[in-house]
C-alpha cells in the first residue's frame, strides 16, 4: 500500500513507496530474461486489464495493451503498453496507432475517475525516467484528499500550430526550454470526455509536435553534450480544463532549482515558438 505524508506547513505531499525499488531497470545494466511488454512475453506481466486488438486476454494479438504495474507508487497504478514494437513511439508510430494509444488513455482514464484523481504520464527515454526501453506510459490514480502540485492551464500565448480542435503553444510561464502545451479549444472538459474525433486530431498533433522538438533537438547547442537520445515526458492533467503537457530534456536541473523552487529557462517562449513553427516535417 502506498503512504502519504504531508508536509507541516505547506499542502505538499510525498509517497512512500518502497516496492518501487524492486522493479528492473535496463538504464542501469540490470540484467532481465527479456522485455515484459514484447509479444509472446505478456506472462511477464499482471494478467491485463485492457486491450485494443484481437485475440485472447494475455494471449497474442494486441495492438495497445494495458496491465498493473508491479511495482505501483500508488494503490491503482496501469501500464499502457504502446504497441508491439519494442523501439518505435509515437513519434514513429501510424497515427491509426497513435489514436489507439490515446484511446487507451481516455478508457482508462473513464474506468478509474471515481476512483480518484487520475494522471497520465509518459517517460520517454531512460534519462526521462524510463526503466524499461519499450515505449509506454502510465497511469496512476491519487486520492481525492491530496493536494497535486500540479499547474493549472496557462493562458494562450506564443501559438506554434492550430488545427480543428486542438492549440499547441509555448505558455510564458514554461518551465523549460521548448517546453509545449497542447490545449482543446473548448475549454472546462476533463480529458475522460474527448470524443473520437477528437483523439484523431490530437494524435496527429502530438506526433507532430514530438517531431518538431525532436529536430530542434538533435540540431541543439544547449542540449547534453552526453547525450543525442531525444528524451521527453508528457502527462495530461488529471481535472477540468484539460491540457497535455510536454517537457523535453535539453537541460538538467540543478541546485538553484531544488534549493529555490524557482526553474530557469534559459530559452525564451517566444523564440521557442518562433523556432518550432519553423520547422518543416514530412507528413
Amino acid at each position: 500500500m502506498a503512504r502519504y505524508v504531508p508536509d507541516i506547513k505547506t499542502q505538499r505531499w510525498v509517497i512512500i513507496a518502497p516496492i518501487r525499488q524492486a522493479r528492473p531497470d535496463q538504464s542501469a545494466g540490470v540484467a532481465t530474461t527479456g522485455c515484459p511488454f514484447c509479444v509472446g512475453n505478456e506472462a511477464a506481466t499482471p494478467p491485463e486489464v485492457y486491450r485494443i486488438g484481437p485475440g485472447e486476454k494475455d494471449k497474442l494479438g494486441w495492438e495497445v495493451r494495458v496491465v498493473p504495474n508491479k511495482f505501483p507508487i500508488t494503490d491503482i497504478h496501469e501500464v499502457i503498453i504502446h504497441s508491439p514494437s519494442d523501439t518505435d513511439d509515437i513519434e514513429a508510430l501510424p497515427i491509426a496507432q497513435v489514436t489507439k494509444i490515446l484511446t487507451a488513455y481516455r478508457d482508462r482514464y473513464v474506468a478509474h475517475q471515481d476512483s480518484g484523481q487520475v494522471l497520465i504520464f509518459c517517460n520517454h527515454g531512460f534519462h526521462a525516467g524510463a526503466s524499461l526501453a519499450h515505449p509506454h506510459s502510465q497511469l496512476v490514480v491519487v486520492p481525492h484528499q491530496i493536494n497535486l502540485d500540479t499547474l493549472a492551464r496557462e493562458p494562450i500565448a506564443n501559438v506554434v500550430e492550430e488545427n480543428t480542435y486542438y492549440i499547441t503553444y509555448c505558455p510564458d510561464f514554461s518551465q523549460w526550454p521548448y517546453e509545449v502545451w497542447i490545449v482543446p479549444k473548448d475549454g472546462g472538459s476533463k480529458f475522460g470526455d474527448i470524443r473520437d474525433e477528437e483523439l484523431t486530431d490530437l494524435a496527429k498533433v502530438l506526433q507532430d509536435t514530438l517531431r518538431k522538438i525532436a529536430a530542434v533537438y538533435h540540431q541543439s547547442s544547449i542540449k547534453p553534450r552526453d547525450r543525442e537520445e531525444f528524451v521527453y515526458n508528457y502527462y495530461i492533467y488529471q481535472g477540468a480544463n484539460w491540457y497535455l503537457r510536454i517537457v523535453p530534456r535539453f537541460i538538467h536541473r540543478a541546485g538553484f532549482e531544488l534549493g529555490t523552487g524557482l526553474n530557469v529557462n534559459v530559452v525564451d517562449p517566444t523564440e521557442a515558438a518562433k523556432e518550432l513553427k519553423e520547422v518543416k516535417i514530412a507528413t
